[in-house]
C-alpha cells in the first residue's frame, strides 16, 4: 500500500477535498495519456502510469478511555487499529462520506488520512462514449497491454460476504465495496438500466411489470407539472430527461421516444430538489437471476431502501385477485444465493419498512382495521427459480404447507436476501394476480381488467411508503443488517 503524498490529521471536509483532488488528477492523467496514445502512438511511461491510481482513505483509532457507545448501526468503531479503503467518484459520494466520517471524528476521536493506493484505475472507468479513443480505430488489445484494465482478481464481495482475511499488519476494511468494485458496478448499471449511474436515486422501487413503470412515468410528469412539487426532473433510459419547465407536449414526446426497449432493465429516475432523496423505478424483468444481477450493482450506490412491488400467485383459497401480500418471511427456492447466503440463514423482516408499507396501504386504500386485513395479508412468500413450478406440485406441496406460504413469485426472496447480504433495507408488497392452485389463472380478459384496476393503486402504495420512510432514515438502517464484525461505513 503506497504512502506517497499522505495527508494526515484531516477534518472530514478536508478528506473530501483531498479525495476529490487526488481522484481528479489521477483520471486526468490517465485520460491525457490515452488521448496522446491515440494521436501519436506514445505509450505511458512507468512514471506516468504510477499516477493512474485510486486515492486511499485511512482511519486510525486508538481509544484512550472508555469505548464510545452508540446505538447507531453504522459509522462506529469497535476495535482499535487502522481501517482503510480505496475511493472512486468522491464528488458523487461526498455527502455519504461526510455522513460516515463526521461521527467517527466527533464521537470516537478517529484520525483521518488520505493517500495514494497501489490500485490502478482501469482505463474503461474514465472513458465516456464520446471520447475519441473509444470511437476511434485503436485496438483494444493494445490498450489492454499498455494501460490498466479491469481484472476480475481485484473485484469481489469478500468483505460483504465475511470472507476477508485480516492479518496482523493489514488494515481492516473500512467499507463494503472498494473503488474498483464500485466502478465495476457503476458501468454495469449504465449498461443494464440505460441511465447514467449518477441519476439513480437512493429510494428504489423494483418491479417485474412494465405497467408499473408506465404508471411511475405518468406520476412523474404530473409531479413536474404540479406547482410546489419537490421534484425537478425525470431521467429516462437513453439519456433523455424531462425538466420542470419542459412543456407538456414536449415532455410527452420525449417520453415516447425514450428507447427503453434497448435496455435489459430500464430505469426511470425522479429527482427531487435536494438532489439526494428522489425515487427510481427499475423494471427488473422476471426471475431471480435478474434480481441478483441488478441489486449486486445498485448496492454500491448505498441506497436508502429497495422495495419490491410486483405480482404474485396467491396460495390460499381465501385470497381474492387484487389482494395484497406483505411479506414477513421468505421461503427461498430461488437457489441463486445458496452458497453466498445459505437458505437456513433467516432473512428478517424490517419493522420500519413493514409498518410503513402497512400504513401506506391504509392511506391509499382508505381502509383500516378488519377491512384492511381482508385485503392486506402478511405471511411467507415462496420464491422459485422455475416459472413452471406448478408442474412439480406433487414434490413442492409439502414444503409449501410446512412454510405456511401464502404467495409465490420469482424475485422477492432474492431481493430481500440481497438486501440482507449487502446491508440495504428491503421490503416486499405484492399483488395477487392469479391463484394457480385454485383454478383462478390469468386469462386475457380478466388479466387486463385486473391490471387497469390494481397497478395504479399498488404503485401509489409504494410511493407513499417511500414518503413515510424518508422521515425515518436514521432508524431505517437497522442493526439487524449488521454483523458483530462489520466494516465501519454503512
Amino acid at each position: 500500500m503506497g504512502d506517497r503524498n499522505l495527508f494526515q490529521n484531516l477534518t472530514p471536509e478536508q478528506v473530501a477535498e483531498h479525495l476529490e483532488s487526488a481522484y481528479t488528477l489521477a483520471c486526468s492523467s490517465l485520460r491525457e495519456a490515452l488521448a496522446r496514445y491515440v494521436k501519436t502512438g506514445a505509450p505511458p511511461t512507468p512514471a506516468e502510469r504510477s499516477h493512474f491510481r485510486y486515492p486511499r482513505l485511512d482511519i486510525t483509532w486508538q481509544p484512550t478511555g472508555a469505548t464510545q457507545y452508540t446505538n447507531r448501526a453504522w459509522a462506529k468503531l469497535q476495535k482499535p487499529g487502522l481501517y482503510s479503503t480505496t475511493i472512486t467518484q468522491p464528488s458523487f459520494f461526498r455527502s455519504y462520506l461526510l455522513e460516515q466520517l463526521r461521527p467517527l471524528v466527533a464521537e470516537f476521536g478517529a484520525r483521518l488520512s488520505v493517500g495514494v493506493s497501489d490500485l490502478e484505475i482501469p482505463y474503461p472507468y474514465v472513458t465516456e462514449s464520446g471520447d475519441e479513443f473509444v470511437r476511434g480505430n485503436v485496438q483494444v488489445a493494445d490498450l489492454a497491454r499498455l494501460f490498466p484494465t479491469p481484472r476480475l482478481s481485484t473485484v469481489g464481495d469478500e468483505v460483504a460476504d465475511g470472507l476477508w482475511h485480516f492479518g496482523p499488519d493489514e488494515p481492516r476494511p473500512l467499507a463494503l465495496f472498494d473503488a474498483v468494485r464500485t466502478d465495476f458496478s457503476l458501468k454495469r448499471l449504465q449498461h443494464y438500466t440505460g441511465t447514467h449511474w449518477s441519476q439513480i436515486q437512493p429510494w428504489i422501487l423494483l418491479t417485474n411489470y412494465q405497467r408499473y413503470v408506465d404508471g411511475f412515468v405518468r406520476y412523474g410528469l404530473e409531479e413536474l407539472a404540479r406547482e410546489g412539487s419537490p421534484y425537478i426532473a425525470l431521467h429516462l433510459p437513453g439519456g433523455l430527461s424531462v425538466k420542470r419547465d419542459t412543456p407538456t407536449k414536449e415532455a410527452e414526446r420525449i417520453v415516447a421516444h425514450a428507447p427503453w426497449q434497448s435496455f435489459q432493465m430500464p430505469a426511470y429516475n425522479l429527482e427531487r430538489r435536494d438532489r439526494q432523496s428522489g425515487t427510481t423505478i427499475v423494471n427488473i424483468g422476471v426471475g431471480p437471476s435478474n434480481a441478483k444481477n441488478i441489486t449486486d450493482h445498485l448496492a454500491v450506490l448505498r441506497p436508502n431502501c429497495w422495495l419490491m412491488i410486483g405480482h404474485c400467485g396467491g396460495l390460499r383459497q381465501s385470497q381474492v385477485i387484487g389482494d395484497y401480500v406483505l411479506a414477513h418471511g421468505y421461503l427461498r427456492r430461488d437457489k441463486i444465493l445458496d452458497e453466498l447466503l445459505p437458505p437456513e440463514v433467516p432473512v428478517p423482516a424490517l419493522a420500519e419498512v413493514q409498518l410503513a408499507l402497512q400504513e401506506a396501504a391504509a392511506r391509499v386504500t382508505g381502509e383500516r382495521g378488519e377491512a384492511l386485513k381482508r385485503r392486506l395479508r402478511t405471511g411467507t412468500v415462496v420464491t422459485y427459480d422455475d416459472r413452471n413450478w406448478e408442474l412439480r406440485w406433487s414434490q413442492e406441496r409439502r414444503r409449501i404447507n410446512l412454510s405456511r406460504a401464502i404467495a409465490v413469485d420469482m424475485e422477492s426472496g432474492t431481493l430481500a436476501a440481497q438486501g440482507y447480504r449487502l446491508r440495504v433495507p428491503y421490503g416486499t408488497l405484492l399483488c395477487v394476480s392469479d391463484k394457480p392452485l385454485h383454478g383462478e389463472i390469468k386469462l386475457p380478459g380478466a388479466a387486463s381488467a385486473f391490471y387497469q384496476r390494481a397497478v395504479g393503486e399498488h404503485l401509489q402504495i409504494g410511493l407513499e411508503t417511500i414518503d413515510l420512510l424518508r422521515d425515518q432514515l436514521h432508524s431505517l438502517h437497522s442493526r439487524k443488517l449488521r454483523a458483530f464484525d462489520e466494516p465501519v461505513f454503512r
